[in-house]
């Protein structure tokens, strides 16, 4: 009878140490020491998901690409505003103004207040300058001429 305590003791003892032995063992453990893909690659990766409509596949690729990428920040704004999102695009796209000084960040900061009808003097401001960046865009020209329209109605 002794002998038999003994043995279930043991025997539940070694359970416990194979079962700890099997948990620890035997699940998969994922170690990424390098991302393969550039920056570049996942705002190119970002753009694919974006154009089938996987706006958040393609957000999460464009936040890894503005870890050291900081045009993706115009990205995210895009996918914000499609989102309708209107405070985390505009966040967005102001890091991407003060980061890079591109004009499509400002053009699209710009036709975001003149999407929400309020900043229109501040829209102007920032389509006026996304135009004297890149005088040659005839969409920043346009952003411009309407939030100018806009303006003169609610005056």
């Amino acid at each position: 009878m002794e002998k038999n305590r003994i043995l279930d003791a043991c025997y539940r003892a070694i359970g416990l140490i194979m079962l700890a032995m099997t948990l620890s063992c035997s699940l998969p453990k994922i170690i990424v020491l390098q991302d393969p893909l550039t920056p570049e690659e996942h705002i190119n990766l970002g753009v694919s998901y974006e154009n089938k409509g996987e706006l958040d596949a393609a957000l999460k690729e464009y936040e890894t690409a503005s870890k050291k990428l900081p045009i993706a920040y115009l990205y995210i704004g895009n996918i914000y505003f499609q989102k309708n999102d209107f405070k985390n695009a505009e966040k967005n796209f102001k890091k991407a103004i003060k980061k890079t000084e591109d004009p499509m960040a400002y053009n699209n900061l710009a036709w975001l207040y003149y999407t929400m009808n309020k900043n229109l003097e501040e829209a102007e401001r920032l389509a006026r300058k996304a135009v004297e960046l890149s005088p040659q865009s005839q969409d920043f020209a346009d952003t411009l001429n309407k939030i100018i329209e806009r303006r003169k109605v609610n005056k």
